[in-house]
């Protein structure tokens, strides 16, 4: 009952301070900003860990984060590989083939009425796919390497940005396109000069929503077949050893690379559209 009594006083004692840093003009600051967050996340670890001691759970139902940490520590090599494979060589090709594809296509549909009105129900219909039901197909198609997970992660981030982008391309006001049509530019020119710029809010939430997208894809397409390493292979191959600290170990470093990947891109939209009112604090 200790480690219970302890975790629920550490808990308010956090959630106190936390509130209350919270309502301070420092929390507006940037280290405001980070410390909050980290302070909350720091609070569910301590949390987890007394109440898994406490309880006495099994590490086969629910691994305490300490335990996870040192399976993290002692499996380095095993982890970077797997990551190596699954992120760097997977979902990361994968989400710049996809995104830089719905871009592409999203520039053709906005020039070509026909296109609007045929692709985006043709898009809708493939993004409404079971990527469960995909992926096998996909493996067999691209093969066991990485090419077929690098194809999963297109299939997946595609129609985000592409929805986002053809939104964005529309986001300028029809008073800006008639001041471009009467200074006399070309449709290429008043979108560089005017109507990229102004989708690009609505790209980069595109990008933040695939940035996820991607590394989850990568993993169920491990799922159905890959060489002998991969965050999805050494999941489901853990799973069936009851290794549960391993697959907890490659949850962590999917969350760490999938949140940095995040925050990557959230820290280049903000040097992109500076100018937007959302980025005004």
């Amino acid at each position: 009952m200790s480690w219970i009594a302890g975790t629920v006083v550490i808990w308010l004692a956090a959630w106190a301070l936390n509130v209350r840093v919270a309502a301070t003009g420092w929390a507006r600051t940037g280290a405001g900003r980070l410390f909050v967050p980290l302070l909350f996340g720091a609070t569910i670890l301590v949390v987890w860990e007394g109440l898994v001691r406490g309880l006495g759970v099994a590490p086969v139902i629910l691994p305490a984060p300490s335990a996870i940490a040192a399976k993290v520590a002692t499996s380095l090599p095993v982890l970077w590989v797997d990551f190596a494979q699954t992120f760097l060589k997977g979902a990361l090709p994968g989400f710049v083939i996809g995104c830089g594809a719905a871009v592409l296509t999203a520039i053709a549909i906005d020039r070509s009425p026909f296109l609007q009105r045929g692709l985006l129900p043709v898009g809708n219909f493939v993004a409404a796919l079971p990527i469960v039901g995909l992926a096998p197909i996909l493996v067999m198609w691209f093969g066991f390497d990485w090419q077929s997970k690098a194809a999963v992660v297109v299939v997946m981030v595609f129609f985000p940005v592409l929805v986002n982008m053809v939104a964005g391309l529309q986001a300028s006001e029809r008073m800006q396109r008639d001041l471009m049509a009467t200074w006399g530019a070309s449709y290429w020119q008043a979108l560089v000069k005017l109507r990229l710029p102004a989708a690009m809010p609505f790209l980069f939430n595109g990008l933040k929503i695939a940035s996820t997208l991607a590394l989850i894809g990568a993993i169920v397409a491990e799922f159905f077949g890959s060489p002998v390493y991969g965050m999805g292979f050494r999941i489901s191959t853990e799973v069936g050893r009851l290794g549960l600290d391993m697959v907890w170990a490659e949850i962590a470093v999917a969350a760490l690379a999938g949140s940095a990947f995040y925050g990557l891109i959230a820290l280049i939209e903000r040097w992109v559209t500076f100018w937007h009112p959302s980025q005004r604090h």
